[in-house]
């Protein structure tokens, strides 16, 4: 258990140090504006994150998920979790249930944030 906990502690510093980094120089390249950086991160976080489930399968690696996938991946963008997620829905064949999962997540995410600077301005105020 502690040492799980210390591979996702580790691979998340890894992956949010990773995430920051990258978030830097895509801003440079890019210049303000349209937020490449996230959707740079979310795109190579969940394409990364194919690859490691995967090659860690074929490999027989899964001792190492928790630091790549949850740690790592998690860190760099839990948009990874989250695609995977729909994804192994809709490879179940649970096409129904991945849309009410994508839609669910976006909108009820961004409702909560919406929610969340409300309540923040009113104490604020």
């Amino acid at each position: 258990m502690i040492g799980t906990l210390l591979q996702v502690a580790l691979g998340g510093a890894i992956g949010a140090s990773a995430r920051w980094g990258m978030g830097l120089w895509v801003l440079r390249v890019t210049g303000p504006g349209f937020p490449l950086a996230v959707l740079s991160v979310n795109v190579l976080g969940s394409f990364v994150m194919g690859l490691a489930v995967v090659a860690m399968a074929q490999r027989g690696l899964s001792q190492f998920a928790p630091l790549v996938q949850t740690g790592i991946l998690g860190g760099f963008t839990t948009f990874s979790a989250f695609s995977l997620e729909a994804f192994a829905l809709m490879e179940k064949g649970q096409a129904g249930q991945a849309a009410a999962y994508i839609l669910l997540s976006v909108g009820a995410s961004i409702g909560g944030l919406y929610l969340g600077v409300l309540l923040g301005r009113g104490l604020l105020a």
